[in-house]
């Protein structure tokens, strides 16, 4: 009933005076609404049928949509894609065995643990997940993330009071569950030393962020991804890998100093380094400076010749052999102290459940984790579908990302995300589809297996100079923000602000001012829009912005102004104050000043005959204003609230008091709908809307010229 009262007011044809018969020639557009029957019963009668219904077919297609691999596996063309697949998954494992030892010192965690990691990953999301071409593994951010917690509850439990002992029969042998009683504490520290407890706390972690990213798509909320804009996650990655880095220094020089965390902990783990620097480990820092020069520069020419490169020279593997054999032969840390990696088993430890009771204290730090580990993969994985011509569901990518995290907490691993370093090394490989996952599993299971013990002379150092090593593209967007000024400074100060936020005072605080702050950021550019007076183009039935173009023609006593918001409690004062400055006239002020001028015409005319000054006073009173009809383009105003409604009231009465008529043009369906619901046309009165700013002048110019026409009659 509302939309044909809407068609029948706006189009009214019946009982139409001459004047209009006037208007109507100028807007006689005719579009006849759709009747919207919206019964909120027969919706949810509807999709539940769908839901519930239980076929054959549908269930063949849940099965297929929950376990792609079944979709894509009989239809792998083994002569096309096998090759490029092996050669791929080879290359990455190579790369991640070293990465995965290194990031497991940044999550806190034994270097068993971060191969135990990646093995998984890889093998679950080929499984779950829908992109050929991601590298789904251990992700430097949600290790640093996930290791400030392990520290923290660690400390809690107060293993650091005390050395950790060696941990290699305890794994195998139970656990008692963590809890804040004195007694169990006690207990547990008879059955689980610092690091088992670490790993504890690590899994339990990352068994919550998982049940949050698989709940996530289950409820399809990927929505939530879109408040982390891409500029807000550059500046949030570019702020942690500040603060990995920070975490990393000690190792640079052998120093022997608590890991901060908290509130300013990067302020205060440089302030331990440098008060302790008269400390360091000549070995560790030479070895450390050598791992530099060959690292960086090799990493410098595989990225600037990675198109002439069949695959990139895998020199963080040849680093870790070489170190490991000096430390090995050369007694390092027997003669000079270094700090090794020391025994890596073999095989697999039996799985264990998370410890429940450690969930209350880990459920909210899991919450950040679990959404940059599944926001990363989703934007990278249909960054990479796009690219390569095929589609990914991102309710399925949450899912896998989940599952990838979930499954492997139960067999002592932690959080793992896309990344995007190891996925661009895996697509210029020459993958093609996810078995290439699964060779990198393959991979990481023969270290597993057989190789991980040797890596035991391994310097910690050489494992933080990798890490930092992988920095490089994170720390390179400072070169960037000049480029993204020019482009954009509302996201040049999001990326500033957030990467200033992650890095001084936390990560997952950072993560949170970003958030705000980006979406203040929208607010603001609402409130403040740009609202240009238009110009007619020449021969043409389009109006431009005159302050942006030139040689536009203005129609004589007609101002066109466009909004490019839209019109809410926000700014709607905003946009009063904006259309009085750009007219030039604030029909409050005129009214007031015609009340004044009246007065004091009164006042003079009684204190004197004399009709000089009277004549002054009413020449004020009657002056012209110079314009007698406003247009307003609302073709940028998406929506109007009950505010914006209000205002647009009060601009059309306060401008009819003092003779100027306000036209609206070019309203989308929504406005129009709001305007009719909110009683903005007065009863039997024609709706001037128009359907573009052309109309509305042409209908402004002929309204004119008929009541001058019936001037010159009477």
């Amino acid at each position: 009933m509302a939309a044909m009262a809407e068609f029948n007011n706006v189009h009214s044809v019946t009982e139409m005076s001459e004047e209009d018969d006037a208007k109507r020639s100028f807007h006689g557009m005719f579009l006849e609404p759709r009747e919207k029957k919206r019964s909120m019963k027969a919706l949810l009668v509807k999709h539940a049928k769908k839901t519930c219904s239980c076929t054959p077919a549908k269930i063949k297609d849940y099965v297929f949509g929950f376990f792609p691999i079944l979709q894509w596996l009989p239809k792998y063309k083994l002569r096309e894609y096998l090759l490029g697949d092996i050669m791929s998954g080879v290359i990455v494992g190579v790369l991640l065995v070293p990465q995965s030892i290194a990031y497991s010192l940044l999550a806190g965690q034994e270097p068993i643990y971060g191969l135990y990691t990646s093995f998984f990953a890889s093998i679950i999301y080929a499984i779950f997940g829908t992109s050929r071409h991601i590298s789904v593994g251990i992700f430097g951010v949600l290790c640093l993330m996930l290791g400030q917690v392990v520290d923290r509850e660690v400390e809690r439990a107060g293993y650091d009071s005390e050395p950790a002992a060696l941990s290699v029969l305890t794994h195998t042998a139970g656990r008692v569950n963590a809890s804040s009683s004195p007694l169990n504490q006690t207990l547990q520290k008879f059955t689980c030393d610092k690091s088992c407890y670490a790993i504890t706390v690590g899994a339990t972690m990352t068994f919550i962020a998982g049940v949050y990213q698989v709940a996530m798509g289950f409820f399809q909320v990927g929505f939530i991804s879109v408040y982390l804009s891409d500029s807000l996650l550059s500046g949030f990655v570019t702020g942690a890998s500040i603060t990995v880095l920070t975490s990393q220094a000690k190792y640079l020089l052998g120093l022997d100093i608590p890991r901060s965390s908290g509130i300013g902990s990067l302020v205060t783990t440089w302030i331990n380094i440098f008060r302790n620097i008269h400390k360091t480990n000549v070995c560790d820092a030479i070895t450390s400076f050598l791992c530099f020069l060959v690292l960086i520069p090799t990493k410098e020419l595989n990225e600037r010749f990675k198109s002439k490169l069949k695959a990139p020279i895998p020199v963080e593997l040849g680093v870790v052999v070489v170190a490991t054999l000096a430390s090995h032969f050369g007694k390092l840390r027997e003669t000079y102290g270094s700090s090794i990696s020391g025994h890596i088993p073999t095989g697999f430890l039996p799985p264990r459940p998370p410890d429940w009771n450690l969930i209350p204290n880990v459920a909210l730090d899991a919450i950040p984790i679990a959404i940059i580990g599944f926001a990363i993969t989703v934007s990278l994985s249909e960054m990479f579908a796009k690219k390569h011509g095929y589609s990914v569901k991102a309710n399925q990518e949450m899912y896998a990302i989940g599952f990838c995290n979930i499954i492997p907490s139960f067999f002592h691993c932690f959080t793992t995300s896309a990344a995007l370093a190891k996925t661009l090394v895996k697509e210029s490989t020459g993958c093609r589809t996810q078995v290439s996952g699964m060779v990198t599993g393959l991979v990481i299971l023969l270290v597993l297996l057989v190789i991980a013990p040797l890596f035991y002379s391994l310097q910690k150092c050489v494992l933080a100079v990798i890490t930092i090593a992988n920095l490089r593209g994170a720390l390179q967007k400072f070169k960037d923000l000049p480029k993204m000024w020019h482009l954009s400074r509302v996201d040049t100060v999001i990326w500033l602000v957030t990467m200033a936020a992650s890095a001084l005072i936390s990560t997952e605080i950072g993560l949170l001012v970003g958030v705000c702050f980006s979406m203040l950021c929208v607010i603001f550019r609402t409130q403040r829009p740009e609202a240009p007076l238009l110009g007619w183009v020449a021969e043409s039935e389009t109006y431009e912005s005159l302050s942006a173009y030139k040689n536009l023609q203005t129609k004589p006593g007609i101002v066109v102004f466009r909004f490019e918001a839209p019109l809410y409690y926000i700014n709607k004062e905003c946009f009063k104050s904006i259309l009085y400055k750009q007219t030039g006239v604030n029909p409050v002020w005129v009214k007031v000043a015609k009340k004044k001028a009246a007065k004091r015409m009164l006042k003079e005319k009684e204190a004197d005959s004399d009709g000089n000054q009277t004549s002054i006073s009413m020449d004020f009173v009657s002056e012209p204003l110079g314009f007698h009809t406003i247009v307003i383009d609302c073709c940028a105003v998406q929506f109007l609230d009950t505010a914006g409604i209000r205002t647009l009231k009060e601009v059309c009465r306060d401008y009819g008091e003092i003779d100027v008529q306000v036209l609206l043009a070019q309203c989308n369906p929504s406005v129009r709908s709001s305007l009719i619901r909110g009683e903005f046309f007065k009863e039997g009165e024609d709706h001037l809307l128009f359907h573009s700013v052309h109309q509305a002048v042409d209908f402004a110019l002929g309204a004119l010229g008929h009541s001058g026409a019936t001037a010159s009659k009477n």
